[in-house]
């Protein structure tokens, strides 16, 4: 039997009330990193229409930490130990990691730091099932407290699966952590797919995918979105949307925009994104902009709140995002919901979004003259933008959620079930 063939029907998976979840993720919004994570919370916080929640978010810290601050500014900033986001309680407790060293400890340390915590929400919350996201270390920790608390661990696979597991020091703790999970989700089935390749059964690991959320992003009147924006009305405009980090690829694009205004002499670029837990390369990227003299052709509008998003993806005309790895990009079904063609790398679960040449177009990683011969394309199709807001239409939170809770409700069955 298959995983998918095991899934409750619907009517059953209501049958019974999901206990309390607790997720679990060092990489989680709060008041100080509103940005991070936010995938995480746009499907889990949907959760809680079924099941109660917790968030337990652990952030790294050694004592002298405060230290490097003085030298690099915004190194690991603390949270409040916790905050209520939308009536759900999220808790920062800290573990001790120290920087650049001993990497292959953190899920141990993770675990034995949260454990008191984690007993006591068992207790008090009647927390039953550990949903961890991303394989380590968090997946490492949870698979360890699910182990001790005797708890279900479903982990999600995001992205970081494929380089953790190119290190010889972290490949044994994903590969464990992913083989101990009660269940494990993947946002792509190429995720998936690199996980069986290293022995794991297929049987063992199901895709669901991100969705989109069709109240905060849904498309505007163009003339207005650039209004808003102060962006040239009559020009064509490309923009990207995330951290300002290397794997992002912002750089990529704007290095191409010098022979892109050759063809396209009003071209402008919208860069909308700031710093991410992976970095920032806000100050490299400002710098390429004045070394190249596109001041007037790319405009920073830095991080903006997803419910403002939906403005400049509506005042431009195509998004695209060269990107190093992926696992699963919200923002791609994000800009689709608000009309837009997506150009992007043929990397992670990149093809699996953008599915059909009437989404947008895919081109090698890395291969600078494909990038901008697809770009260039993008801009002189005439694109049936009716047809890539259905397509994000047909891929909402509500139909991924849905599929969420039998799983957990599998979960469940196939933990209580006897050996």
């Amino acid at each position: 039997m298959t995983a998918a063939q095991a899934l409750p029907q619907a009517s059953e998976a209501h049958s019974e009330h999901l206990p309390c979840i607790a997720i679990f993720s060092t990489l989680f919004p709060s008041s100080i990193q509103p940005n991070a994570g936010l995938f995480i919370r746009e499907r889990m916080f949907r959760m809680g229409r079924h099941a109660p929640l917790i968030v337990v978010a652990p952030q790294p810290w050694f004592p002298l930490q405060s230290l490097i601050r003085h030298f690099k500014p915004g190194y690991r900033p603390m949270p409040p130990r916790q905050e209520v986001q939308e009536g759900v309680t999220v808790l920062f407790p800290r573990f001790l990691a120290v920087p650049g060293l001993f990497r292959r400890l953190d899920g141990l340390s993770m675990a034995l730091c949260t454990f008191t915590l984690m007993r006591r929400l068992r207790k008090e919350r009647q927390v039953g099932i550990i949903d961890a996201h991303f394989a380590y270390p968090c997946g490492d920790a949870a698979t360890r407290l699910g182990r001790w608390l005797k708890l279900p661990v479903t982990i999600t696979l995001r992205g970081t699966e494929s380089r953790h597991l190119a290190d010889p020091a972290l490949k044994p703790r994903v590969l464990q952590a992913v083989t101990a999970a009660t269940r494990v989700f993947s946002v792509s089935d190429s995720l998936r797919q690199l996980m069986i390749r290293q022995g794991v059964s297929p049987e063992h690991i199901s895709v669901v995918g991100n969705g989109v959320d069709l109240a905060k992003f849904r498309p505007i009147s163009k003339l207005d979105a650039r209004l808003q924006m102060a962006v040239p009305d009559d020009a064509p405009i490309l923009i990207s949307v995330g951290g300002l980090v290397e794997r992002k690829g912002f750089h990529r694009v704007i290095e191409l925009l010098p022979a892109l205004l050759k063809h396209f002499p009003r071209l402008h670029y919208l860069v909308v994104g700031g710093p991410s837990p992976e970095g920032d390369m806000s100050v490299a990227l400002r710098e390429q902009v004045r070394g190249l003299g596109l001041e007037a052709h790319v405009t920073f509008t830095g991080s903006l709140p997803p419910d403002r998003l939906h403005v400049p993806l509506s005042a431009a005309d195509v998004f695209v995002l060269p990107t190093r790895n992926e696992g699963w990009a919200n923002v791609f079904l994000e800009a689709m919901a608000c009309g837009l063609p997506v150009v992007t790398t043929d990397v992670g679960g990149n093809p699996e979004v953008i599915n059909s040449p009437a989404l947008g177009q895919i081109v090698p990683f890395g291969n600078a003259s494909a990038l901008e011969a697809a770009i260039t394309a993008a801009l002189e199709n005439d694109w049936d933008r009716e047809r890539i807001v259905q397509y994000a239409h047909d891929n909402t939170w509500d139909k991924r959620i849905d599929l969420l809770v039998r799983h957990f409700h599998q979960v469940l069955a196939d933990y209580r079930a006897p050996n």
